[in-house]
């Protein structure tokens, strides 16, 4: 079974693809975790941009807001490699939906 699938905003369109109703929900459900973020979690900014850096061998991946210079990062599933965004830190939610921001003065993230 096959589903195409547009985000809401209508930037992106993909096929997904499964055996079941189940599989069709759960690739929706995984493609909307990821994708579907569309405003700026600090300023509500529709101008966001996908980046993935690379430090030492190591990927990161992030949404970063094009007019305040917020991001959201991802992490990777262990299992399956997929992402997620990280909306929170060990038990705890992060304010904002996940996003931060680089405050120099302090040099924490806000």
């Amino acid at each position: 079974m096959k589903v195409n699938y547009q985000t809401r905003d209508g930037r992106l369109s993909v096929e997904l693809e499964g055996d079941s109703q189940k599989d069709i929900f759960q690739e929706i459900s995984r493609f909307q975790e990821v994708f579907e973020e569309s405003t700026c979690g600090k300023c509500s900014s529709d101008n966001l941009r996908y980046v993935v850096r690379n430090v030492d061998d190591n990927l990161y991946y992030e949404l970063r807001c094009g007019e305040c210079h917020a991001k959201l990062s991802f992490g990777v599933h262990k299992k399956g490699g997929g992402l997620f965004p990280k909306r929170k830190e060990g038990e705890t939610w992060l304010p904002d939906r996940g996003w931060v921001k680089w405050n120099p003065k302090t040099e924490q993230n806000e």
